[in-house]
């Protein structure tokens, strides 16, 4: 996704479930809360999947495409992110004053 065409509401919504992750985090670690929220991502996806094609059989037929679509995506989100951290490694990964 480019962020050239996402919504004001599209960056609600990802601040909204950093927030709730950032939340889980307090009674977690970062990586226990990091894996349930990329678990539950994928579990949302394949509910699209499953609402979309509309069958089983269907779902199993277009499963390759859908992994291929999901990873791809993933991928450019993370590189994305990755390099944006890069470059605002100091100023992202300040401490928090309490």
């Amino acid at each position: 996704m480019s962020n050239n065409t996402a919504s004001p509401e599209f960056w609600q919504r990802v601040d909204a479930v950093i927030n709730l992750v950032n939340d889980q985090s307090e009674a977690t670690s970062p990586s226990e809360a990091g894996a349930s929220a990329l678990f539950a991502s994928a579990r949302f996806n394949a509910f699209l999947l499953a609402q979309s094609t509309g069958s089983a059989e269907n779902m199993a037929l277009e499963k390759e495409r859908a992994l291929e679509y999901f990873t791809g995506q993933f991928r450019e989100m993370m590189v994305a992110n990755i390099d944006n951290f890069i470059e605002n490694y100091a100023r992202f990964m300040q401490p928090n004053p309490q």
